[in-house]
């Protein structure tokens, strides 16, 4: 395990881990992070959550890394909190929120707890957690 990235073996960080980080955080952004992390452990409960330098990634250990079974990522800015899909550009967005450029990963900018479509981001989420890249296709 590299030194930058905490993890467990499989699920969510201990609570007071999570505490720690949130604690250099305004407390409007810790509150956008808590709750996608709730997201996550409702959508996803065999999440495996990994911290790095810019915030938290979460993915399905049983099928592969961040990357190739990611589920999302939280990436903390100074002043709002991006919600990040690795294999975004696949996802369906009928409400146009995602933004990015790169090949497939597209985020979400957060900068309110209470302006953000929670409901969205969930299908969002849920979807995402769903979304095979060797085939291209969403898992049932």
């Amino acid at each position: 395990m590299a030194s930058a990235i905490l993890a467990l073996d499989f699920g969510m960080l201990p609570s007071y881990q999570i505490e720690y980080y949130l604690s250099r955080l305004s407390p409007g952004l810790s509150d956008i992070v808590r709750e996608i992390r709730n997201l996550v452990a409702e959508i996803a409960p065999y999440a495996t959550e990994v911290m790095h330098s810019r915030g938290m990634s979460y993915f399905d250990a049983q099928r592969g890394g961040t990357v190739s079974a990611g589920i999302c990522q939280i990436i903390i800015y100074r002043d709002h909190i991006r919600l990040a899909f690795i294999h975004g550009a696949y996802l369906p967005d009928p409400r146009g929120l995602l933004e990015g450029s790169t090949k497939a990963k597209r985020f979400v900018r957060i900068n309110s707890y209470e302006d953000a479509p929670w409901d969205y981001f969930k299908e969002l989420i849920r979807d995402h957690a769903h979304f095979d890249p060797y085939t291209v296709s969403f898992r049932s």
